[in-house]
């Protein structure tokens, strides 16, 4: 899956500091609604992606790595790919995601909003 493909789809998850104004994942999480996608806030608003009530696409990490881990080991609900932020991955995230076979990229959501949003 590449960037392009991943802004075809339209539920969002977002983890990280989504209230800070400063914080990437504010700015993602508000260029992806003002660009009419579904999103869900994960880390400050919402604790774990389990508590989304639907069903999501996308997975965006934008938090710290082992927070990011943690969230991604217990989530328990479907999706079609993790975008790995810039400073969000690691080695261990991403030998988590080869062994479960998750489908992943390293890029970045806002260059995806502006070059291919809907």
């Amino acid at each position: 899956m590449d960037l392009k493909e991943i802004m075809q789809y339209n539920t969002f998850a977002v983890l990280g500091d989504t209230l800070n104004e400063e914080k990437y994942a504010y700015k993602i999480k508000n260029e992806l609604i003002n660009s009419n996608y579904k999103v869900y806030s994960v880390g400050k608003e919402l604790k774990s992606i389990n508590d989304i009530d639907e069903e999501i696409d996308i997975i965006d990490l934008c938090i710290n790595p082992p927070a990011g881990l943690k969230l991604l080991k217990e989530n328990k609900k479907k999706f079609k790919c993790v975008v790995i932020q810039p400073g969000a991955g690691s080695d261990e995230i991403i030998k988590f995601l080869d062994e479960n076979n998750y489908d992943y990229i390293d890029g970045c959501l806002l260059v995806g909003i502006r070059l291919y949003s809907k």
